[in-house]
């Protein structure tokens, strides 16, 4: 079990060609021109186990606020959200507004974001490592735009299944991980036992760090100094049980889904490649997840329908998502 990033990490960093040449991959496995990978474990079947799920029909959106003025949590380097008015009662005041009949007055904005700059749904086109994305496209199909492997499948087919939430921060006593803090697919399999639930294949995993929600009553400064999450960390057994147990999706309260530095390696978020890249598996980032885990801690139900659809960017790397979890 792993609780930190206590491990020692060796000394010479290896390329992913390295670390994962042995890894599996479900390139092909649904044909050669499929650009949603693992989201194809989510049949219709999948969606009628997670309706199952249904018990009091309470419901949770697990969206953040997008261009709060008080800041939004974002992968350093990126911008926040900027929201414009481009229409408003200042325009009518000043004689500028456009006239309608019967005297109709009415706002207009805009925003300027990153696609990734909010809770949001990875294309499986995002990352690669060897000249190629997922499914074995060439990366150069990224240049310009991601023509292969976009988020525009993704959002098409919608998310639909079995959601099952795990809450490492409590199961291990905490409000929230520690920065670099860790845990391998054996400590969500205890938490969930403790929980009183069991992972079951093709389940949407929702994993709560607590580490989003304490973006909102940390400085930014302290926040973001020497920013490492805390998150899954890599190793080729993660990677099996995530192939065997045919997760389709990923969900995490964390703006990247792992442990931003792997502690053993030194390589930077091998989950982005191992998992996503190589698999398939979907990545929904900095989703809000501890009002639902509030929820589920007082009634005891940890399982739920999870219904999600990123907005259909065509050739985007990425795209927003207000996933909405039926209870």
């Amino acid at each position: 079990m792993s609780d930190n990033t206590q491990n020692a990490v060796s000394t010479e960093v290896p390329k992913f060609v390295d670390l994962l040449k042995d890894s599996p991959k479900n390139w092909g496995k649904w044909g050669p021109e499929d650009e949603v990978g693992s989201l194809n474990y989510l049949t219709d079947e999948e969606a009628l186990r997670g309706v199952r799920e249904i018990r009091s029909g309470k419901s949770f959106t697990l969206g953040i606020p997008i261009a709060n003025p008080e800041g939004d949590p974002i992968w350093p380097g990126r911008r926040t959200a900027q929201r414009i008015n481009v229409m408003d009662r200042g325009d009518y005041l000043a004689g500028n507004g456009p006239h309608y009949n019967g005297d109709m007055e009415y706002a207009d904005d805009m925003i300027i974001m990153y696609l990734q700059g909010s809770s949001q749904y990875d294309a499986l086109g995002h990352v690669w490592y060897g000249d190629q994305i997922y499914n074995g496209y060439s990366a150069d199909t990224t240049t310009s735009a991601v023509k292969k492997a976009s988020i525009f499948p993704i959002a098409e087919k919608g998310v639909v299944g079995r959601g099952i939430l795990i809450d490492m921060a409590r199961h291990r006593g905490k409000d929230v991980l520690d920065r670099g803090e860790t845990f391998t697919h054996e400590d969500l399999m205890e938490a969930a036992q403790a929980q009183g639930v069991e992972i079951q294949k093709r389940d949407v995993l929702l994993v709560r760090t607590g580490w989003i929600g304490s973006y909102y009553r940390t400085p930014e400064s302290e926040f973001y100094r020497d920013f490492i999450e805390p998150g899954l960390t890599y190793s080729p057994e993660l990677v099996q049980w995530f192939q065997d147990m045919e997760i389709p999706n990923l969900v995490t309260d964390t703006i990247a889904n792992e442990v931003t530095r792997d502690p053993v390696t030194g390589v930077d978020l091998p989950l982005h490649n191992a998992l996503m890249r190589n698999l398939g598996v979907a990545f929904s980032e900095i989703i809000a997840l501890d009002e639902l885990a509030e929820d589920c801690a007082r009634d005891g139900q940890w399982t739920f329908l999870y219904t999600a659809a990123p907005l259909k960017i065509v050739n985007g790397s990425g795209a927003p998502v207000n996933p909405v979890v039926i209870k």
